[in-house]
């Protein structure tokens, strides 16, 4: 049998085209494309002004955290988890009651039909949001368990459920007095950076690497350290600059101001203890990163790792913006 050969395609002047390899710009395209997709779908353009709407941002997120090409499925996925992570952390800052928020958070800890119960008293973006947490969650759930043969649907309520309940702790320390100790409202802050989510669903969708033991991971209820000193180093970072990134009102707290009037210092004083505070959890980061753990993949330490040396890039975006991405 003789198989014939192909020539390679060439220009006029004889010389070999080959396809390009996509750059930033061209990956940006396609995420924007599905994920306009999806936002079109759960309606979250016609929601409410204050709520983000920032999809390239979402995906400078996963896509600074997840650069290697084959990751292209866990990127789209993840972009959802944390555009609905700034959509419902706008929803507790700048939108909802504490009526209304107390009702969203007991809908969400049900996870169920007696859920809509709750939320006939409270307004439609909210009902937005919830369905469109249900059907995301659902839908990243399935994918895992094609492509993993497991499903995380209990683990990742648990993660929103945790989110939710110190979204709310936050609004109530916002909205009354009298206002926490710096201590715990680090303790709470931690958990509302969102991180935990980010990474617990990232967690899932990379299969830890078919090691099998992701969800035991995930299934303390205490916060893995990977995680819990990635969660401080943002926190710490975004209190430093005091949501002035951000540029928006509403309810916000800070750890710098509850330091500096739990401890009657300066300024000057209470950032510098701050900044002392950061330096030490990415010690205690990197010597995480550098032990041997068989719960926690090198893909997702390195995933981690990106994360944190993101965020001050990311905190700047509103101001700077990444003009590749927005092109």
């Amino acid at each position: 049998m003789k198989f014939r050969s192909f020539e390679p395609l060439t220009n006029a002047r004889g010389q070999v085209l080959t396809s390009p390899r996509p750059t930033m710009a061209d990956k940006g395209k396609t995420f924007d494309r599905r994920h306009r997709e999806w936002r079109e779908q759960l309606e979250l353009s016609q929601q409410p002004q204050q709520l983000r709407d920032q999809p390239m941002k979402w995906f400078a997120w996963s896509m600074g955290m997840l650069p290697d090409p084959q990751f292209s499925m866990q990127r789209i996925e993840l972009s959802k988890v944390i555009a609905l992570i700034y959509v419902i952390d706008d929803i507790f800052d700048l939108l909802g009651s504490l009526e209304e928020l107390t009702l969203f958070t007991k809908a969400v800890e049900r996870w169920d039909n007696s859920q809509l119960i709750l939320l006939d008293s409270v307004p439609a973006y909210m009902k937005f949001c919830m369905n469109a947490l249900c059907t995301t969650t659902n839908e990243i759930a399935d994918v895992v368990t094609k492509e993993h043969g497991l499903n995380p649907t209990d683990s990742l309520r648990k993660l929103w459920t945790s989110l939710f309940q110190a979204f709310l702790v936050e609004a109530e320390w916002f909205r009354c007095e009298p206002s926490p100790k710096a201590k715990e409202y680090l303790d709470n802050g931690v958990i509302s950076t969102g991180v935990c989510v980010v990474l617990g669903h990232l967690n899932f969708l990379l299969g830890n690497e078919g090691n099998g033991k992701n969800i035991a991971l995930l299934d303390d209820d205490e916060m893995p350290l990977i995680f819990s000193q990635t969660a401080l180093i943002l926190r710490l970072c975004d209190d430093l600059e005091s949501a002035e990134d951000e540029n928006q009102d509403g309810f916000d707290g800070s750890y710098v101001d509850y330091y500096m009037k739990e401890h009657g210092v300066s300024l000057q004083t209470a950032r510098k203890h701050t900044n002392q505070m950061i330096s030490d959890a990415w010690t205690e980061l990197n010597k995480e990163i550098l032990t041997e753990n068989q719960q926690v993949s090198s893909t997702m330490k390195k995933a981690t790792l990106n994360m944190v040396s993101m965020i001050k890039i990311m905190y700047n975006y509103d101001n700077q913006k990444l003009p590749i991405l927005e092109e």
